[in-house]
């Protein structure tokens, strides 16, 4: 009795490649083409720290009693750790 799970799965395995989408409507323009490039340049770790600050800063107001500004300031959170990682994307994928 065999343990493989799937006895298809070595019939299965081929050298195949997905061939690359291109499209004129998938196509980037120049002005994004532009921030990515700008992007890139900043580290990656910056808008980490910018977003663990933000946490900070809104928790000290929100101890302070300021309940109306920490959220405020609490809600740039998500949106730095996003483009943390759409920095990272672009780094390791480059615009295409």
């Amino acid at each position: 009795m065999s343990l493989d799970v799937n006895p298809a799965s070595e019939a299965s395995k081929h050298d195949y490649e997905a061939p690359p989408v291109v499209r004129a409507e998938h196509a980037d323009g120049s002005f994004t083409r532009l921030i990515e490039q700008q992007t890139a340049k900043v580290p990656s770790h910056v808008f980490l720290f910018a977003s663990l600050c933000s946490m900070g800063v809104s928790l000290g107001l929100e101890l302070a009693g300021r309940t109306q500004p920490a959220r405020f300031i609490g809600s740039w959170v998500s949106p730095l750790l996003v483009m943390g990682v759409y920095n990272k994307l672009v780094k390791l994928l480059g615009s295409r």
